[in-house]
């Protein structure tokens, strides 16, 4: 029998209050991928990721990870599964230093060597030069990486990046693109992403499922990814 799917998502509903937005939504991802989610504003995008972690509840449909239901458990817990979550916009602790955020990754109860903090330092080399740093202080490229280090401090085994490239300089947007790449191919760390930067999308993602009006309505394959007109046009739909 074939392994499950890390994440396999079924028919999923969702939205906010009596406004829905994920439509019956079906996709999957498999253990050591990287899958891309796109299409314009509005369509769902970000509404999926805040169902996976367990900011919004489902009103229909299934999560399961590993083949376990996940979907009725609150955001504490499906982190404790193993998913790890950089949302839009950052959303560091403004008045904590850089240390301090990394240690809030720790706050799930597992226990972190010291060691690990070295690692994180190691791919982020800004963070360590400014660990005492209070957070507000940082660029939007810094913070986005102290808000992924942050996740990885607890060794996640499914990452979701909500528009990762959001405000960011090209030459830092190009840094974490490769970094989660190499993360992938030296760890197994799973991703799937929320993005409309087309050169990210290309640097990072396997597979791209392209949503509309709270559905996925197509399913692109790496040779597909290597099209930009394509890509340019599913961002579009």
């Amino acid at each position: 029998m074939a392994n499950p799917a890390l994440i396999d998502i079924r028919n999923l509903r969702s939205g906010y209050g009596s406004k829905p937005v994920l439509q019956g939504l079906n996709l999957h991802v498999n253990p050591g991928e990287i899958v891309a989610v796109i299409g314009r504003n509005g369509v769902g995008k970000s509404t999926l990721m805040k169902s996976l972690i367990g900011l919004l509840p489902c009103s229909g449909g299934e999560i399961l990870m590993n083949g376990e239901a996940i979907h009725q458990l609150p955001a504490y817990q499906r982190a404790r599964h193993g998913i790890g979550y950089v949302p839009q916009g950052r959303d560091v602790f403004p008045r904590m230093t850089v240390e301090e955020n990394l240690r809030v990754g720790e706050a799930l109860g597992k226990r972190v060597k010291s060691e690990r903090y070295e690692e994180i330092y190691n791919y982020f080399p800004i963070l360590r030069e400014r660990r005492k740093q209070q957070a507000s202080t940082m660029s939007g490229g810094q913070q986005q990486q102290l808000s992924i280090g942050r996740v990885l401090i607890g060794s996640p085994s499914l990452m979701l990046l909500d528009e990762p490239s959001e405000g960011i300089q090209p030459s830092i947007v190009k840094d974490i693109a490769r970094l989660v790449v190499e993360l992938n191919r030296s760890t197994g760390l799973t991703v799937l992403f929320v993005e409309q930067n087309l050169e990210m999308i290309q640097a990072m993602a396997q597979r791209c499922y392209v949503m509309d009006k709270g559905l996925v309505i197509e399913e692109l394959d790496p040779a597909m990814l290597s099209d930009p007109e394509v890509v340019r046009r599913c961002l579009s739909i």
